[in-house]
């Protein structure tokens, strides 16, 4: 019986570019004429413009369900241009592809053995390099030379003082109180929280009080269906932190709240 083939190199893209432009479909074929057996997964391209922990957050969702030797190229670069550099990281049996600026940062803290790269070498760049499309000139090509199994090594050399992330974790503020905040606000306006319930098991109990905005939320609920409409409660998500959500309605929207907005946790 033969041997099976290898499957083909797998890349994912996420991007704050959207899809009515080209510019998607631009770094896809950059990618294809280098690496024309790869296959492609949009992890996202409706990444809110220019935030960056946004794309954090997506990524470090996203990469854990992937498999080993997965490209993952993220472009959301606000500094685009400058002197900020572009990395390649090794992490978890997997490639990491995009700018020194934070988007990175949330896998790097769930993954503590990494080797990180500067993306120096020219030859695995188009030749020409713009200063306002890295996705296309620098990080494109890398993804589809990477893919097509060139070696890190080859890329550029290591590097140890890339940008840090911030610690993901509530604060303590007092004996029974956390300041947290928001990661993210989902498509239906679910705002993802940086607290996670086995840290906190007296909200499950409904011993809490959580200050979102100017409204204090105290139910939690294992299921949407279980709430009046237009009622907020926590929920924990599919991504493992705690949600406040209202059942067929915005909590974004009626609460007022944005990503980066703080929240105050108090437990009884």
């Amino acid at each position: 019986m033969a041997a099976p083939k290898p499957s083909a190199p797998l890349i994912t893209l996420t991007t704050d570019f959207g899809l009515a432009d080209h510019y998607v479909g631009v770094m896809k074929g950059v990618i294809l004429s280098i690496a024309p057996r790869v296959r492609l997964v949009d992890l996202s391209h409706q990444v809110s413009s220019y935030e960056v922990a946004e794309a954090a957050f997506l990524v470090a969702q996203a990469y854990r369900y992937f498999p080993r030797r997965t490209v993952h190229v993220v472009v959301v670069d606000p500094g685009v241009g400058s002197q900020r550099r572009p990395l390649l990281m090794e992490a978890a049996g997997q490639y990491f592809i995009g700018p020194d600026n934070g988007v990175f940062a949330q896998v790097f803290s769930r993954e503590p053995k990494r080797t990180v790269r500067v993306l120096e070498n020219k030859k695995y760049r188009l030749p020409t390099v713009s200063q306002t499309f890295h996705g296309r000139d620098i990080f494109a090509p890398a993804a589809a030379h990477l893919a097509r199994g060139v070696t890190p090594a080859r890329f550029g050399p290591k590097i140890d003082d890339y940008l840090r992330p911030l610690s993901e974790k509530p604060v303590r503020t007092a004996r029974r109180g956390w300041t947290g905040t928001i990661l993210k606000v989902d498509k239906f306006g679910n705002l993802v929280t940086n607290f996670v319930l086995e840290e906190f098991p007296q909200i499950a109990a409904g011993r809490f009080e959580l200050q979102v905005g100017l409204q204090l939320v105290r139910r939690f609920s294992t299921r949407y269906a279980d709430n009046p409409f237009g009622e907020p409660f926590v929920i924990e998500g599919s991504s493992g932190y705690l949600e406040v959500s209202v059942n067929q309605g915005s909590a974004a929207q009626q609460l007022g709240c944005a990503a980066g907005a703080p929240l105050e946790l108090r437990v009884f």
